[in-house]
């Protein structure tokens, strides 16, 4: 397993992004329980959000952000996915 942080930028168009947000933090919310994300939250001005997920590799990050609704409703830019590997908990 490997640890992705993803760093994602919200467009313009706040109003689709809401829109999805109940069904998008449940999908975090399922994600979490099945151990593939480990933490997500936006930033404090809410133009974007960072999102640590632990995954076999970054084909398996991409299919599960195809499946995120923020991703449907063109809610975001990613901004930077890169691995990562903390020497802390």
């Amino acid at each position: 397993m490997a640890r992705f942080v993803l760093q994602m930028t919200f467009k313009g168009d706040s109003g689709r992004r809401l829109a999805a947000r109940p069904a998008h933090r449940e999908h975090l919310r399922g994600l979490l329980g099945a151990g593939k994300l480990v933490t997500a939250g936006p930033w404090g001005d809410d133009s974007g959000a960072l999102h640590v997920y632990e995954v076999a590799g970054e084909e398996e990050l991409r299919e599960i952000l195809a499946r995120d609704p923020y991703t449907g409703a063109d809610a975001y830019e990613i901004t930077l996915i890169r691995e990562w590997r903390p020497i802390l908990p």
